[in-house]
């Protein structure tokens, strides 16, 4: 049995995905970027604060799905600009510490909107 939650984002109807899904023990959140319910871009060019309400974001996804931070196994990240990673690096490290999950950060050319810096996945596996 699989169970959705989604974040509304316009996207998701135009793509057809949710923002996570759980199977069993397993939850995937799709990538995720730091755009609110109304659509805005969050944190405007500063990648710390894009990254802080990713988290944010990640973390309602996750407790919707019986989960929170601390199952995290996994995070997958996406820069526009790899020289803006200690920005991003100290969001996961104030979001992570102690839980230390498998790491990727990858630079990539753009995203959906030329305003995105950044886009975050996140695997965790329950107990």
């Amino acid at each position: 049995m699989k169970q959705r939650t989604y974040s509304g984002a316009r996207w998701e109807e135009q793509a057809a995905y949710c923002r996570a899904v759980r199977a069993g023990r397993f939850i995937a959140v799709s990538g995720t970027t730091a755009v609110d319910g109304n659509g805005n871009v969050v944190g405007g060019n500063n990648v710390y604060a894009q990254a802080t309400f990713v988290f944010a974001k990640i973390q309602g996804a996750l407790e919707e799905l019986g989960a929170d931070m601390k199952h995290v196994v996994r995070t997958r990240t996406f820069l526009t600009d790899m020289a803006r990673f200690e920005g991003f690096a100290r969001a996961h490290r104030e979001t992570f510490r102690g839980i230390d999950p498998a790491a990727t950060c990858l630079e990539v050319s753009r995203l959906v909107d030329d305003r995105l810096l950044i886009e975050v996945e996140v695997d965790a596996l329950l107990p």
